[in-house]
This record gives C-alpha cells, structure tokens and sequence, in this order.
C-alpha cells in the first residue's frame, strides 16, 4: 500500500499521506502556511465541529442534504467535535485572513470521516464532497467568526 494517494483539483494533482482524513487543500495549505508551528485550539476544532453537525441537520430538515448524507455527515462532524481527529487538523492558526483553510480542513476530515461512515473510503469525495455537502449553506465568512463566538 502506498504511503501516499493522489487527489486532484483546480490546481491539478497533489500528494495526500495515505491514511490522512484531511485532503488536497489542506495539505496545500499545511505547506503554504507553514509559519508558526501552532495549531488551532482544542476549543475551536470542538466548536467547527458542532457547526457543521448543525448545518449538515438543518439542511437536512431543508431536505438539502439527503438524509443518510447528512446524518454521516453530522456524526462525523460530532466526532471532530468531541476531538477523536484533532490531529487531522493540520493548517497553522496563522493562515488566510478569512479562515477559509481551516474551514477546508474542517469539510475535508468530515467529508472523509462521513464516506467511510456510508462505506466508502478517504479521498474518493463520494456520495459526500467536502463542498457540495459538508460546506452546504455554509461560508468561511460565516463559520469562522461562528466558532470563535462559540
């Protein structure tokens, strides 16, 4: 097995370690902002967690997100939350103003956590995409400002 596995995007093809939750705009931000060495706190990973568990609910009742979707989705958002992939989140606290890489960092180990949930596996982004579902109604402009609030 390989140590590493292959995800592609806009900007083309990008190595991911093999057994990482997070995914190909995580390890590009990982290794642009590599500034500080200091990660984001226990307390904020917990709260992104609770968002997106919320978001992927309330979509849900919106009938936005398919029922066994979201509800992936919100377990795998529970289990951030109640910190078993604390390690997964990887970007350094210094980053985009924004937060938009802690917010991809947040969709991608949902995302990917959510897949093997329904029996899939890691980086295949199918049935749910760290965008098109765990990002869902959602913008870094109102997720990252949520979880400091929170």
């Amino acid at each position: 097995m390989s140590d590493v596995r292959i995800e592609t995007d806009a900007l083309g093809a990008y190595e991911v370690p093999a057994e990482a939750y997070y995914g190909i705009g995580t390890a590009r931000a990982r290794d642009n902002f590599t500034i500080s060495g200091q990660g984001l706190p226990r307390s904020f990973i917990q709260a992104l967690g609770v968002i997106k568990a919320s978001a992927a609910r309330a979509n849900m009742d919106l009938e936005l997100l398919d029922p066994e979707v979201a509800k992936a989705i919100a377990a795998a958002a529970m289990e951030v939350a109640a910190g078993r992939w604390d390690s997964e989140f990887v970007v350094d606290v210094f980053q985009t103003g924004s937060g938009t890489s802690t917010n991809m960092n947040a969709n991608e180990v949902i995302a990917n956590r959510a897949n093997e949930i329904l029996g899939g596996s890691k980086g295949a982004y199918s049935p749910v995409h760290p965008n098109d579902q765990v990002n869902r109604s959602q913008s870094s402009n109102d997720v990252i400002p949520t979880a400091i609030h929170l």
